[in-house]
């Protein structure tokens, strides 16, 4: 009898300490408070320029129009169009150079990347104006050359079928 209540007691012990969350779990799941509302946006913005949690999305089309008061410009798509926003922090090459906003003009290939905002805005992390360039090219196809052999290396599995039928 003296040893069941340090065994009931060292279990509870146990079975609390197991199911309090860490301290890295309390603040992932905790309750926003009304500051953290407010400083999401801020949050996002500098997240995304720190390389934060933020991912980038590629995409590629052509450029339908462009609004150079808000420094945006809209690729059509099949189904929908995106609206993409060019800020300080977006950097825009054509042929390989450099480039400026004025260069960004409709009916043009483009391709790049942008991050999507907690508004639902797409602001450009890169945009890559005109055709493929060669180095472009070359490295793409050494990409898909790499794939290959890859692919090429891994041989199908063998199968784990039992050698022996069960008898009746």
């Amino acid at each position: 009898m003296k040893w069941e209540n340090p065994l009931i007691i060292g279990a509870i012990f146990a079975v609390v300490a197991i199911c309090l969350p860490t301290r890295s779990d309390a603040k992932a799941k905790g309750s926003p408070s009304p500051d953290a509302e407010s400083s999401a946006a801020s949050t996002a913005d500098t997240s995304a320029a720190a390389g934060g949690k933020m991912r980038a999305t590629s995409f590629k089309g052509l450029i339908a129009s462009v609004d150079d008061k808000a420094k945006t410009f809209t690729i059509a798509g099949k189904d929908n169009s995106r609206v993409l926003k060019i800020t300080d922090k977006t950097i825009i090459t054509k042929s390989g150079q450099p480039a400026t906003m004025k260069e960004v003009v409709a009916n043009e290939e483009v391709r790049g990347s942008y991050y999507k905002m907690p508004d639902g805005s797409m602001e450009a992390k890169m945009v890559k104006l005109g055709p493929l360039t060669e180095a472009e090219k070359a490295e793409r196809e050494a990409r898909k050359a790499k794939r290959e052999e890859k692919k090429a290396g891994i041989s199908p599995a063998a199968s784990v079928s039992p050698s022996v039928s069960p008898s009746t």
